[in-house]
């Protein structure tokens, strides 16, 4: 009887043994499975955060390069490009002897190159205005435009550099412009518009400018034919184009030759103190003296003060 109980009692302590380990391993793999599912949902949780910061730096970044972008066109908007229809009107009222609006104290000066492209000025005024810094606006004429693909080259640098565009007629035909001295509307407005779609089909259809100097310049043709002018003035408005004449020129167009120290003196006297200068140069063939002045100019402007924009 003693053994027997002796048995008994050692075959219940085995099975409470093996019930405690059993017990021990069932919780042991209830705290493995348990850690592995907190420590995942902890780790999806914990990229889904980082994801979310992620995206917030990105946007962030994305705003604040747009913001830059945004400040960089608006910059270049209110201090390197003047608006075309306010110095059409500020021209023609200092013409009139009137006191132009928006005078403000700030000496301006627009560079500004007629009769262009040219494959033997043109690039030499270009890497003038390049080594100083400045740029000009260019009344092109459209058949120099389509001259070659080298003038198409020298319109693509243009812009390239930051420089601006205008329209100087596609023919500069005299006769076929202003016949028997008067505006003919009709011819005048084709070869603008023939201009137009020729610097469009070397910058893309999206390129477009508003600034419009004739040939002679508007006040000659307003003397001349001031009903043709009104008539001819009033068409361009309709499209949003503006004519720009100019109120200082170094005279390279004029008669008699003159040496670049000649052109340098005769624009700084023409300058005199305009608070906006407007400067009429050429860059056509055989003005290779214009680039030899156009450095003194610059220089002599800088040290007066003014700023350069362009007219657009």
């Amino acid at each position: 009887m003693k053994r027997n109980y002796a048995d008994n009692k050692n075959k219940s302590k085995n099975i409470k043994r093996k019930r405690i380990i059993i017990s021990s391993i069932i919780v042991g793999l209830f705290v493995i499975i348990g850690g592995a599912v907190i420590a995942q949902k902890f780790s999806s949780s914990k990229q889904a955060v980082q994801a979310a910061d992620n995206n917030s730096v990105q946007n962030q970044d994305k705003d604040s390069s747009q913001n830059s972008n945004d400040n960089s066109v608006d910059k270049e908007s209110d201090n390197s490009v003047e608006n075309v229809a306010y110095l059409e009107k500020y021209i023609d009222q200092q013409i009139k002897g009137q006191k132009p609006d928006g005078v403000d104290g700030k000496k301006v000066a627009y560079l500004t190159f007629d009769d262009g492209p040219s494959e033997t000025v043109t690039p030499q005024i270009l890497d003038i205005l390049k080594s100083k810094n400045v740029n000009a606006t260019f009344f092109l004429i459209g058949k120099y435009v389509d001259k070659d693909e080298a003038s198409k080259d020298l319109v693509k640098r243009e812009i390239s550099e930051g420089n601006a565009i205008g329209i100087h007629s596609y023919s500069h035909d005299y006769s076929y412009l202003f016949p028997n001295g008067k505006i003919n509307l009709g011819n005048c407005m084709s070869d603008f518009d023939k201009t137009d779609k020729a610097l469009k089909g070397v910058l893309g259809q999206d390129f477009s400018t508003r600034a419009i100097r004739f040939p002679g310049g508007q006040e000659t043709w307003s003397k001349k034919d001031p009903q043709g002018a009104e008539a001819v003035d009033k068409a361009l408005h309709e499209k949003d184009w503006h004519q720009i004449d100019w109120n200082a020129l170094s005279g390279d167009a004029e008669s008699g030759h003159k040496d670049a120290a000649q052109l340098t003196q005769e624009a700084i006297k023409t300058i005199g103190n305009r608070e906006k200068a407007l400067i009429l140069m050429h860059d056509t063939y055989g003005k290779e003296e214009t680039a030899k002045a156009l450095p003194g100019i610059i220089d002599y402007l800088k040290q007066q003060g003014y700023e350069f924009k362009t007219i657009k």
